[in-house]
């Protein structure tokens, strides 16, 4: 093996992962991915099995390297719900401010493209978004607020994030996506408060 070029796979599939963030499923050419992992046609195959099954993989790596940082910030403020949310959408806003990756979301970039994915990859973004949807929810759990509305404000939270990667690539600005993340938590906050209120008292 002396003298060998060792084929780095986590390497290549991290330059994939940025293709397919950049340009999304559709326009993600096999050109272009062989060209960002350095692999001949053959070798892409043998290494990654095709497109759709490196865009999974894709996926996955993006899910595991922010669902991680997600879940570290949404876990540092236990008890204090707005608190987690702010959190969370501080973690989002560094991504989209990060000047060594595309702008937005794959996730969202992804999701926007369901109805020309395959029926796996299609599920398999929708699972993601709920995995993302459920430790918001969690975060929130330990607020005295109804379940239900638990439940509503985490869909919120996380379609504020899919907006914000939907703005980003629009040419947002920083100060227009902290607006729309100070109202978010406005409105959590708000709503938090408002069901707190409502509860019924303790016998």
């Amino acid at each position: 093996m002396s003298g060998r070029k060792q084929f780095d796979v986590t390497a290549a599939l991290d330059r994939a992962m940025h293709v397919f963030w950049q340009r999304g499923y559709a326009d993600a050419s096999l050109e272009a991915l062989t060209s960002a992992t350095g692999l001949g046609r053959g070798s892409f195959y043998g290494a990654f099995g095709g497109k759709d099954a490196l865009f999974r993989e894709s996926l996955d790596r993006y899910a595991a390297t922010y669902g991680a940082r997600y879940e570290q910030a949404l876990a540092a403020h236990p008890g204090e719900p707005v608190r987690a949310v702010e959190a969370f959408f501080d973690v989002v806003l560094a991504r989209i401010a990060d000047p060594s990756v595309p702008t937005g979301c794959l996730i969202a970039q992804s999701a926007t493209q369901a109805p020309v994915l395959k029926d796996d990859n299609a599920a398999h973004v929708r699972m993601l978004l709920d995995r993302q949807r459920e430790r918001v929810r969690a975060a929130l759990a330990d607020s005295p607020a109804d379940p239900s509305v638990l439940d509503e404000l985490a869909t919120y939270v996380v379609a504020v994030n899919q907006s914000l990667a939907v703005l980003s690539r629009a040419g947002a600005t920083d100060a227009e996506l902290r607006t729309v993340v100070r109202l978010a938590c406005r409105t959590v906050a708000d709503s938090l408060d408002r069901a707190a209120r409502e509860q019924p008292p303790q016998a």
